[in-house]
């Protein structure tokens, strides 16, 4: 039971963080510019957030086949170190660089969680 409470707990929040940062990435016009300021192309962010709200989908949606989701934690495991690096390329803030970094932590705890809940 404590490793389904700590699955559910590290997979809720690495879900809802991505689709937090998801409708950001539509709705907020900030997230736009410094995609912007970090070189990127418009079409990536869109394509990001599209990813980001497929990819929490498929680790919150129980019955997902278990082959997805490891697609799914591949997926986010790069974006966190993608997002890490970029920011600290740009100079951005500490708490800009940790927050990739935490929701790479959980991440990692979900898949050693759900290996373990079966």
């Amino acid at each position: 039971m404590t490793n389904k409470i700590i699955y559910w707990t590290a997979t809720g929040l690495v879900g809802l963080m991505m689709l937090f940062s998801a409708y950001a990435y539509f709705t907020d016009p900030n997230v736009s510019a410094e995609f912007t300021a970090m070189g990127f192309k418009d079409f990536f962010r869109i394509e990001l957030g599209i990813a980001k709200i497929l990819g929490a989908l498929v680790l919150l949606i129980p019955a997902a086949p278990k082959l997805i989701k490891e697609w799914a934690y591949a997926g986010f495991g790069i974006t966190f170190i993608s997002a890490f690096i970029a920011h600290s390329a740009n100079g951005d803030p500490v708490s800009a660089m940790i927050m990739p970094l935490v929701a790479l932590g959980l991440l990692a705890v979900s898949r050693i969680f759900q290996s373990k809940i079966g």
